[in-house]
């Protein structure tokens, strides 16, 4: 059964497309038929299928979550005590438990199952650079 693994740059907290290169891999495995899963080996991301056609959506995600779940920080949020790695350590830790880490999509005829709009993605939730690994699976 093919595996690989993707490797995403962040630049920050935002949502980063990465669907192009799953086709592209999925298309070289010459699997017809099958489910292909993806897992993100971290702690402070996230996976998501979400719209690909207007970049306003994933301004408003991000925006979202960070308004649900400010940096320690801000008052609210004082209660929280890891810390350690600053305040968008425990934030991005807690939007990770909200949001899926792993994702199921369907092949059909070679290609991912995918809606007109709907593209994957890594939601990093530090504000830092980091190198993320997505782990992916393709069973026949």
């Amino acid at each position: 059964m093919p595996q690989t693994t993707f490797t995403i740059s962040t630049h920050g907290q935002g949502l980063y497309e990465f669907t192009r290169e799953v086709t592209g891999w999925v298309a070289e495995q010459g699997i017809s038929t099958g489910l292909l899963t993806l897992f993100i080996r971290h702690t402070s991301a996230s996976l998501l299928i979400q719209e690909n056609a207007d970049p306003e959506v994933q301004t408003d995600l991000r925006n979202y979550f960070s308004r649900l779940v400010p940096p320690t920080t801000d008052p609210s949020m004082s209660y929280l005590t890891h810390t350690y790695e600053g305040p968008d350590d425990m934030p991005a830790h807690i939007k990770a438990a909200m949001m899926p880490v792993s994702l199921s999509i369907p092949v059909v005829d070679g290609r991912l199952t995918l809606g007109t709009w709907q593209g994957v993605y890594l939601f990093e939730h530090r504000d830092r650079p980091h190198s993320r690994e997505i782990a992916a699976h393709l069973c026949p």
